[in-house]
């Protein structure tokens, strides 16, 4: 049985994982954690996400709990990912770091981490996006530098990074295919532009609005012909079950830094 800590217990997506582990065999929850500022906090995590009482109060830190989980869940922000890295790291916990928005310090700091427990760490823990992932290298790598790239995303209106870290991902993947330093050709942004369209450019479009969970397209345009590869996400479970299927997988790792796509055995 592996013991599972997640923080956020109160969001969207804590809310998703709780449901996931409560059907999963082999895993429970065991760690709730929120913001100290959270009317959750004392509040059974069961029942705030509705699924009903399962004696896990929601706390606001992880300090002291160190022998009450296996594997941290962590969809949060960076700085608080960071420290609960660093936790991890001083206690041998394994973690799952689907946050997004990280700067290169902040992933450097979890690297350093991985050193001493296991850690997987991914934009999209999707199992759909994760075949994108490889599909649209396989495309650019078909392709070539005959087809232009353009890759649009969509989510909910409190989204707060952009472009999203699944889309620089797909980006990655078709730059890396391609030969390209993502960081020299992408474009985020046309409007002071006055020249035509780079040939190596791969383009960012973002929309941000109401509810939208998450849907991701990569065009690749030619001469006569144009190839869409799109994921589009329905509800949060789909991220949720992927990071429970991370969890047992990185549970049964000794240290290192990983990805979904090590988890999938995509690489």
């Amino acid at each position: 049985m592996s013991n599972i800590a997640i923080t956020g217990a109160g969001g969207r997506m804590g809310k998703a994982l709780i449901e996931a582990i409560a059907g999963t065999d082999g895993m429970q929850l065991t760690v709730a954690v929120e913001h100290s500022e959270s009317s959750l906090i004392g509040v059974d995590a069961g029942e705030a996400s509705g699924l009903g009482r399962n004696n896990v109060a929601v706390v606001s830190s992880l300090e002291e709990l160190a022998d009450s989980f296996d594997v941290l869940i962590d969809f949060s922000v960076p700085v608080a990912t960071v420290e609960n890295a660093e936790f991890c790291r001083r206690h041998g916990k394994k973690m799952v770091i689907g946050t997004t928005g990280l700067s290169t310090d902040q992933v450097q700091i979890i690297q350093q981490a991985s050193d001493y427990t296991a850690i997987c760490m991914a934009s999209n823990f999707s199992t759909g996006v994760n075949l994108c992932f490889k599909l649209a290298a396989l495309a650019a790598s078909v392709l070539g530098a005959d087809a232009d790239v353009e890759i649009s995303e969509a989510h909910h209106r409190n989204k707060i990074d952009a472009p999203s870290g699944t889309a620089l991902s797909l980006g990655e993947s078709v730059a890396g295919a391609l030969g390209r330093n993502l960081d020299e050709v992408a474009v985020y942004d046309r409007q002071d532009l006055t020249s035509v369209r780079g040939s190596e450019a791969i383009g960012f479009s973002v929309v941000r609005a109401g509810d939208i969970v998450g849907d991701h397209t990569v065009l690749f345009a030619s001469e006569g012909e144009r190839v869409e590869i799109t994921h589009k996400a329905s509800s949060r479970m789909a991220f949720a079950l992927g990071a429970i299927r991370a969890s047992k997988w990185i549970d049964k790792q000794p240290v290192g830094l990983f990805d979904m796509q090590d988890v999938l055995g995509l690489k």
